[in-house]
């Protein structure tokens, strides 16, 4: 990213995840069964009864963001672990259409095609904003959404002009497509150390799995990411919709990063405002892989939520 774009963005948001690039590991053969394709998605499913609940990684992720979650859930739940296209070896889809509405129109498709009784759809950064959009457009066929810190609104967007937030997303976009590989390796090694974990070890561990992803459609996932504003949408999600707040303090301690945990929850939740059922819980220590980073607090808020009607 340029410098410029990066001078511009750091400040609007005062959040440490504001450049949430590479978002996103493997899941035992025997819990699922065989992987199929529905629209642009490549689907598993996992467990044989209970609600449904379909997960969705965030960009570049794969179903092994959720293993331990999966592990979990599948004892009560049926559970639908999807990969976008283009993300962890999956293709890319022809043509130059629109990933997000591919996406949503593989989401529907998914649930209609399956016969999946009101889901609850969970996802994990780009996927939490692709359920938070889903929410907004199908709220009468889901019956929840848990987006783990994942907005309808990229953060500080919300205070720039469309035409700034369209060059934003232009410069990210040629940016980020114009990266070697070993370029994209790097950067997602670097994401995952100062953003994506706390602890180096899983850094290591899952950014190549990350970096697995087609660079030009990661950065054509960002660009979208960076033009959207689905706030207005919201209004019509009428579903119970839990948005997951990770909190890491030494991210947050120094100007113009320096927010405290309540101040970043009312952040999140004036983002949220037109949805009518929307609420922002925090889970610390954690950066933005809060699964990664606090299994155990996410599981309880998960199941926690599950639990409700």
């Amino acid at each position: 990213m340029g410098t410029r774009l990066r001078r511009t963005i750091y400040p609007l948001s005062g959040l440490a995840l504001s450049l949430a690039l590479l978002c996103g590991g493997a899941v035992p053969a025997h819990a699922a069964i065989a992987p199929g394709t529905v629209g642009t998605l490549k689907v598993e499913r996992h467990g044989d009864h209970g609600r449904a609940v379909i997960l969705i990684p965030g960009l570049q992720g794969g179903p092994w963001v959720w293993r331990q979650t999966i592990a979990q859930l599948q004892k009560n739940h049926v559970v639908y672990a999807v990969t976008l296209a283009g993300f962890d070896g999956m293709s890319v889809p022809e043509g130059d259409g629109n990933l997000f509405d591919r996406a949503d129109a593989a989401l529907l498709q998914l649930i209609e095609q399956r016969k999946i009784d009101k889901p609850v759809l969970v996802g994990h950064s780009l996927g939490g904003t692709l359920a938070l959009r889903f929410a907004g457009e199908h709220a009468t066929l889901i019956s929840g959404v848990v987006a783990v810190d994942g907005l309808p609104i990229f953060p500080g967007m919300e205070r720039v002009s469309a035409e700034q937030r369209q060059a934003m997303a232009e410069q990210m976009q040629t940016t980020m497509a114009a990266a070697t590989p070993e370029q994209f390796k790097a950067q997602t090694l670097g994401y995952m150390q100062k953003v994506g974990v706390i602890d180096p070890q899983l850094a290591a561990r899952y950014a190549p799995m990350n970096a697995r992803s087609d660079i030009k459609a990661s950065a054509q996932y960002m660009a979208e990411d960076l033009l959207s504003d689905l706030r207005p949408g919201l209004t019509h999600a009428n579903v119970p919709i839990l948005e997951i707040s990770p909190y890491y303090a030494p991210d947050f301690s120094q100007p113009p990063m320096q927010f405290s945990e309540a101040q970043k929850v009312a952040y999140y939740q004036s983002l949220l405002a037109n949805a009518p059922n929307a609420k922002v819980v925090s889970i610390s220590p954690a950066r933005h892989f809060v699964m990664l980073d606090q299994p155990a607090k996410f599981q309880q808020m998960l199941n926690d939520f599950l639990k409700t009607p």
